[in-house]
């Protein structure tokens, strides 16, 4: 991340005009609120029903999936899955070696018979229906213990998500909106054998790499393709040579004609988590304390990575993926550091519980919501406190093998009970994950960048006072007061050199282990695993306190907010929380401080302008010949003389909205949202209309590289183009 390299900050080779700063439209809306929202949503442009939006087995949200992590949507009757670059990048990864780079070279399938298995683990999740279940869920919990409340909760969501499974192919999920005042059940059809069809190269799918992540302007091709197979009979399976396509009840057209300035737009998709209802201990904690020794923790874990994995070798290409993920999240860190900053997030939130607190002592009624939220104060600065205290302990127990150690531990232990009364993520459900993890673990592993890593991690660890380390964990390992980084190496070696679990057959075994043969390994790192259990075990308890004391607690915070906003004339939509979601606005560039100017679009030539031919700045000679030539083809926008590459819009958008269907307002894909600006990460815990932009890869610039650079003629026939 060091020397930035801002070329044309904030200039772009095009005519459009600099758009004004306009307040961007603030929310993510489940479907089901759209139609409260209906007139908005005509006014602001939208062409179809308002109601066909909230229809998740309809078109279009049919067919917008999950990855489980990502989003993406279907583009064709044959399965044809269209995300980012990067929400697959782990697959490309996954099938390269140094000698076979895929993530060099790009990937294109010659046919049907030429597409790879993705990354074990990768699901295509096809949302098929949502219902609410809050009264199951909290029915009688309101006087029970803290600890007690927290166990039947999870229970119920265990016992509701086995009744929805009994039907095979689906996985189900219990999702909680507004701190639990509400629980709705989303059952999703889930496609385990997913195969990478088309990804190309770096130089386009990552082109600028992290100098230009989170900066605008942005030109890079942040899109590839899976596809979706099932059985022959049409039902979910695991990968076979002889499935077939999955055929989605809904696909999207792409739109070759695309939008422009000012254009209404919105984005379907499946963000992961948002803050925007936090208390004032819990924005401090993060912003003070959380954010800035993580950003520093980060830097120096890239630099060890990159150290013990040199560029060019087998190790990098097993690492490619976490060090792009590191860096991504080190950038966002500052972001939401320095943006909290400049819009002043501490005291923004200071003043909304100041104005909640009036609109609550406006009415005697409302007492108690005051006395719920005071209580959940003190509640989130106790659990800020626990987090500080065990910040160094989390990280030392990152490293692969030992956290490999410490599941499998955890696998026997838990299968000595009931199925159903297992801990989530140890449940018979959760066994094809397990065991994909475990084989998978061999592509993304090397242990001299284990070791490494564990050295780092070990040495914050020892810097820190003796009364907020782990004394079981000192003793496990051997650290005494006299341990210095520099003796860690030596100490470590022994883990290393006399591990079995590099082997994948071994931790394949260890899955069937009992908690008796497990604790007579003599594997040093089960060794440690076993140590460590009872310690990990009770921080365990003591956050399921703490988050049984919220489940009662939080609901009536966010009924209060709620209550306040409808007064105000505002719909309250929850937190995002990786269910389906809907944003609307419009095609935008913006000022987001003083002197700086966006526009909405850029251009193919400016890909040439930043080119310099090393990477993260190298364009294919293919691509810069096109664009020398000003070959067009059909996908230049008139009012900027060229191709679009990338453009911006107000949506709001955070992590897991990668991938996330762009649509016009005929609900056609117009391109994959990606990224959001430096000055709007900040956007996951306080919305400033002034900063958010979203940016978005244009379906003409993926069109465009499909066809005059990749070749991959097939998979346009294949998809619906509309202009």
């Amino acid at each position: 991340m060091k020397n930035l390299k801002l070329l044309s900050l904030g200039l772009l080779i095009g005519g459009s005009t600099i758009a004004a700063p306009a307040l961007a439209k603030e929310g993510m809306f489940t479907p089901d609120q759209l139609q409260e929202i209906s007139a908005e949503l005509e006014e602001a442009g939208l062409e179809i029903e308002p109601d066909a939006l909230a229809d998740l087995t309809g078109f279009p949200m049919g067919a917008v999936v999950s990855l489980g992590g990502c989003s993406a949507s279907f583009v064709s009757e044959q399965g044809l899955v269209v995300t980012n670059h990067h929400c697959a990048r782990g697959s490309v990864q996954y099938n390269s070696t140094a000698d076979n780079n895929y993530l060099a070279d790009g990937f294109l399938a010659d046919g049907l018979s030429g597409e790879l298995p993705a990354a074990p683990g990768s699901r295509i999740y096809v949302t098929t229906e949502v219902t609410d279940v809050t009264d199951r869920m909290r029915a009688g919990t309101g006087d029970l213990a803290a600890t007690e409340r927290y166990a039947v909760i999870e229970q119920r969501s265990k016992d509701i998500t086995a009744e929805c499974e009994e039907e095979s192919g689906y996985r189900c999920q219990v999702a909680s909106f507004y701190g639990g005042a509400q629980y709705k059940l989303v059952k999703r059809l889930e496609v385990r054998d997913v195969r990478l069809v088309y990804a190309p190269a770096d130089s386009i799918g990552k082109y600028g790499g992290d100098i230009d992540n989170w900066q605008w302007p942005r030109h890079t091709g942040d899109f590839a393709f899976y596809r979706a197979y099932v059985a022959p009979d049409g039902s979910a399976a695991d990968y076979a040579e002889d499935n077939v396509p999955y055929a989605p009840e809904h696909h999207l057209k792409v739109s070759a004609a695309g939008l422009d300035d000012g254009d209404f737009v919105m984005a379907a998709g499946y963000p992961g988590s948002t803050s925007r209802y936090t208390l004032m201990a819990e924005v401090e904690n993060t912003f003070n304390w959380t954010y800035p020794t993580f950003e520093s923790l980060l830097n120096d874990w890239i630099d060890t990575i990159e150290a013990a994995a040199p560029e060019g070798s087998d190790s990098r290409v097993k690492y490619e993926s976490r060090l792009a993920g590191l860096n991504n999240f080190e950038k966002n860190l500052r972001g939401q550091i320095e943006g909290a900053r400049r819009v002043g997030l501490v005291e923004r939130r200071r003043m909304r519980e100041s104005a909640l607190s009036e609109w609550i002592a406006a009415d005697p009624s409302r007492a108690e919501y005051g006395e719920a939220i005071a209580a959940l104060g003190a509640l989130s600065e106790e659990s800020a406190q626990a987090a500080r205290t065990n910040f160094w302990f989390r990280n030392v127990s990152r490293p692969s093998l030992f956290s490999t150690a410490r599941r499998l531990y955890r696998l026997a232990q838990e299968k000595a009970l009931p199925n159903a009364e297992r801990e989530p993520g140890y449940q018979e459900r959760d066994m094809t994950f397990f065991r994909q993890g475990m084989q998978a673990l061999d592509r993304r592993f090397d242990p001299a960048v284990d070791k490494a890593e564990w050295a780092l991690f070990l040495t914050g660890y020892i810097a820190q006072p003796t009364d907020e380390r782990v004394a079981a964990f000192d003793a496990a390992l051997g650290l005494t007061d006299e341990t210095t980084a520099d003796k860690l190496p030596a100490l470590l070696d022994r883990f290393y050199a006399d591990t079995t679990l590099g082997d994948v057959d071994t931790r394949l075994a260890m899955m069937d282990a009992t908690p008796d043969e497990l604790e007579a390994s003599e594997d040093p790192f089960m060794q440690l695993a076993v140590a460590m259990y009872d310690y990990g075990r009770g921080l365990e308890a003591q956050g399921e306190e703490r988050a049984g004391r919220s489940l009662a607690l939080r609901p009536a915070y966010m009924e209060a907010i709620t209550a306040w906003q409808r007064e105000d004339g505002r719909l309250t939509y929850p937190d995002a929380n990786s269910t389906l979601r809907v944003t609307f606005g419009s095609v935008l560039g913006g000022s987001p401080r003083d002197g700086m100017a966006y526009l909405p679009f850029t251009t193919l030539e400016g890909i040439a302008d930043k080119d310099t031919g090393e990477n993260p700045f190298n364009s294919p000679q293919t691509l810069l010949d096109r664009v020398e030539a000003r070959d067009y083809g059909d996908y230049a926008l008139d009012s900027i003389g060229s191709v679009p590459v990338n453009f911006l819009t107000d949506l709001d958008s955070t992590g897991g909205n990668s991938g996330s269907a762009t649509l016009n307002a005929r609900a056609e894909l117009v391109g994959l949202l990606f990224d959001g600006t430096f000055e709007s990460v900040n956007s996951d815990w306080d919305f400033d209309p002034r900063t958010t932009r979203t940016i978005h890869v244009d379906t003409r610039y993926m069109l465009w590289v499909m066809e005059k650079v990749d070749g991959a003629d097939a998979l346009i026939a294949e998809m619906d183009i509309v202009r």
